[in-house]
């Protein structure tokens, strides 16, 4: 139903990464980066597992997509020489599209293990719903959730903030947890290509 003409924006969005990775310097190296930062968590920090959370309901079968392509690309326990790893390699990828996320897991990222995340934004809509006497759409309502929950891990709350804002003391959390936030203009077919390309060679 697409046609070629889509099929060559998405194969010259991946072309676009696929240059940048060959040819920029490490330190404004996409992918190199997001690769450094999984070594990082994984065999450094010791967190097995990442959480890819895009925020958009388009992209509910990316996280299975990568937790195929990187679990079985990585989940290496010995050397290219058959010898046994000193330390954990691979990383254990699951996710849901944000608010699938939010009422599933995110009490855990929040509160229980360490779960480095991505979290993956779209500035402009596919389809943006106002519901009638509503200031806001829909999405961005689901931006602003984009945007605050990687900022409540890294910050957290502390008692003291919830008593002051006359909310429950078993709902602090530390904050100063891992995440990443990836903002793609639009969620066309030269997008996806470029989001698939970071995570190929990130992996």
């Amino acid at each position: 139903p697409y046609g070629f003409s889509v099929i060559e924006k998405f194969l010259a969005g991946a072309r676009s990464i696929d240059q940048h990775f060959h040819m920029a310097p490490f330190e404004s190296n996409i992918p190199v980066l997001l690769g450094l930062l999984s070594v990082w968590n994984v065999s450094f920090l010791g967190y097995p597992a990442r959480a890819i959370l895009p925020y958009t309901q388009a992209l509910e079968k990316l996280a299975p997509h990568i937790q195929q392509v990187s679990m079985e690309s990585n989940g290496k326990g010995v050397s290219i020489d058959g010898v046994r790893l000193p330390f954990e390699a691979g990383e254990i990828d699951f996710g849901e599209p944000g608010t699938n996320g939010q009422h599933s897991f995110y009490q855990l990222i929040h509160q229980g293990r360490v779960i480095p995340c991505d979290f993956i934004g779209i500035v402009k809509s596919q389809q943006p719903v106002y519901l009638k006497d509503e200031v806001v759409n829909n999405h961005d309502e689901l931006m602003s959730n984009f945007f605050a929950q990687p900022d409540a891990l890294a910050y957290g709350k502390t008692p003291e903030q919830l008593q002051s804002e006359n909310v429950a003391p078993h709902l602090t959390f530390t904050g100063n947890r891992p995440s990443l936030s990836l903002l793609l203009p639009s969620l066309d077919a030269y997008r996806i290509g470029q989001l698939l390309a970071i995570y190929e060679h990130r992996i």
